[in-house]
């Protein structure tokens, strides 16, 4: 058995002690949050509920479930979510393979990438950046929400780091083979990425369904929404009846409840899809960092 010094014991314990605080730390707000949203309307107007609910009562989440603006929302999240993942892990991982060879094999290869670097270094701004959606008739559309993200550079480095280190070999035995570049890509350079695919993948998820500005900015009509972008609305604005919310049910229920059930609501996709693509995260984190 490997022999531990005591200064490696001393500071696993405290490396425990403290990841365990900081895990603690950020599951706190959330286990607060779904406390409020199943404590009674007195409770939760009062502001006595903590960690623990007071009052049982799920009528929060049964009227947040029978709000048609915020199932629409819900949706509309999703689907932005699904589209926006899609498209940007298809651009990332073609763009990185293209990258990923020598200036001899794609000449003007340091030109693209400059390029690239620069669209992380400065922007064209948001006032640009509306008038160009507005011209491609994209406002009040899923697109507009989509397409002017589909390409993140970080990302793209990330994963043309991770092709870099993939062996030659493979690559050329394919093209003896009769492969093109897309069946390369396909049949050799996918399947050996699966866990920098999946960890990017999640990053992507997230970064879309957190996304609540550009929703405020590209769509006209609140109807349009996704989830984020109503729940923005919802938190900022004291008049709940924009959001579906009817008088009948601020009078019954506190708008805490109701707020903190949705927002609880928002955060389950998340926590429900990370287990699944956990197991990628170790290896997929250190993306090229060790090369065989």
């Amino acid at each position: 058995m490997l022999y531990r010094t005591r200064s490696y014991q001393v500071f696993t314990i405290a490396n425990t002690i403290f990841l365990s605080l900081l895990g603690l730390l950020c599951i706190l707000p959330l286990i607060h949050i779904f406390a409020v949203s199943i404590s009674s309307r007195a409770a939760a107007t009062a502001n006595i509920v903590n960690f623990w609910p007071v009052g049982f009562t799920t009528d929060a989440y049964v009227k947040t479930l029978g709000n048609e603006k915020f199932l629409r929302s819900l949706w509309i999240g999703a689907e932005r979510t699904v589209l926006g993942t899609i498209v940007s892990m298809a651009v990332v991982t073609m763009a990185s393979y293209s990258l990923s060879k020598t200036s001899l094999k794609f000449p003007g290869r340091q030109i693209y990438m400059w390029l690239f670097v620069f669209t992380m270094l400065f922007s064209g701004g948001l006032i640009p950046s509306y008038i160009l959606i507005t011209k491609l008739h994209l406002i009040d559309s899923i697109w507009s929400l989509v397409l002017p993200t589909a390409v993140s550079v970080w990302n793209m480095i990330l994963m043309l780091n991770f092709f870099r280190t993939i062996p030659v070999d493979l690559e050329e035995a394919a093209y003896i083979d009769g492969a093109g570049h897309l069946r390369v890509l396909w049949s050799v350079y996918l399947p050996v990425s699966m866990a920098s695919i999946a960890t990017l993948s999640l990053f992507t998820m997230v970064f879309h369904w957190n996304s609540w500005f550009d929703g405020v900015i590209y769509m006209s009509n609140p109807d349009g929404y996704p989830l984020s972008s109503y729940l923005h609305s919802m938190i900022v604005s004291d008049n709940l009846s924009r959001i579906g919310v009817t008088s009948d049910s601020i009078a019954n229920f506190s708008s805490r409840t109701i707020k903190t059930a949705q927002i609880f609501i928002g955060a389950l996709p998340i926590l429900l899809v990370y287990p699944f693509l956990q197991k990628y995260f170790v290896k997929g984190i250190v993306l090229g960092s060790v090369k065989s």
